[in-house]
């Protein structure tokens, strides 16, 4: 009786562990069955990249060379692939397509208008970056055409591509208003003038000279050098470098350098 009872259970536990596994599988299959029927929707990935040469601010374009809008002005943009993130995508896309690499980007919007691409449903991530352009100049690639506009002087951009500049220039501001990041798109040495033009670009405005001077040189952010830049001026300006230890410290707490920097956007 006892081998009886053993081959009982033996079966039971089997049939029991047979119904657990179908019923898994086929709740997967139902999982799988329900994905498959979504409507597909593609995700790319679009880089903003603002640039500083000295005196103007700039923005960087490719021309598009598939349709739609071929040969069209526009941001470096592509599709993300399955294995990699919306950052790799970015990082990937911005090398391809411009020869720029090592460049941080900071992710900024999702545009998901319904009818943004005319091909098909499309999101795009917006990522944004501001970069010292003679750093990078031996990078950039001529394959893809990729060229510096000053930003007053830009094309008119593919899809909606010209709305994410607008709204990576308000982002600029804003962060411009309360940390130093403009000092990144400086050239190692610089002059004031070169700043407050760098400044003037950003907000579209004319800044008081000596408030500017004064309220820089106030936050010990710059280490004045014994060298000056005569070729703008007779009496020539100093130059200046940045105090890394000071700018790392300060980053955060570098508020309200623009005062009221609304008033100041067009």
């Amino acid at each position: 009786m006892s081998h009886v009872l053993i081959v009982n259970c033996i079966v039971y536990l089997c049939s029991f562990l047979l119904r657990t596994i179908n019923i898994s599988i086929i709740a997967a299959v139902h999982i799988m069955t329900s994905y498959s029927k979504q409507n597909r929707v593609l995700i790319a990935v679009d880089c903003i990249i603002f640039g500083f040469d000295g005196e103007h601010l700039k923005l960087l374009l490719i021309q598009r060379d598939f349709e739609p809008e071929k040969n069209k002005w526009s941001l470096m943009g592509g599709f993300i692939e399955p294995d990699e993130s919306p950052e790799d995508a970015a990082a990937r896309i911005l090398k391809q397509l411009t020869g720029l690499e090592g460049v941080y980007m900071e992710q900024m919007h999702l545009f998901g208008d319904v009818n943004r691409d005319p091909i098909e449903r499309t999101l795009s991530i917006t990522y944004f970056a501001f970069i010292d352009i003679h750093k990078y100049e031996k990078q950039l690639s001529d394959e893809y055409h990729a060229e510096w506009f000053p930003l007053k002087e830009a094309p008119k951009l593919i899809f909606d591509h010209d709305k994410m500049v607008e709204m990576a220039k308000q982002k600029l501001r804003y962060k411009a208003a309360l940390h130093p990041i403009l000092f990144e798109l400086l050239p190692e040495k610089f002059t004031i003038p070169q700043i407050q033009i760098l400044y003037e670009n950003v907000y579209d405005s004319i800044l008081d000279k000596r408030n500017f001077s004064r309220k820089l040189l106030s936050t010990g952010l710059i280490i004045r050098q014994a060298e000056k830049d005569k070729e703008n001026s007779k009496k020539g300006a100093y130059y200046y470098k940045l105090d890394p230890a000071i700018y790392k410290d300060k980053f955060e707490s570098f508020l309200n350098f623009i005062p009221n920097p609304q008033a100041l956007i067009s």
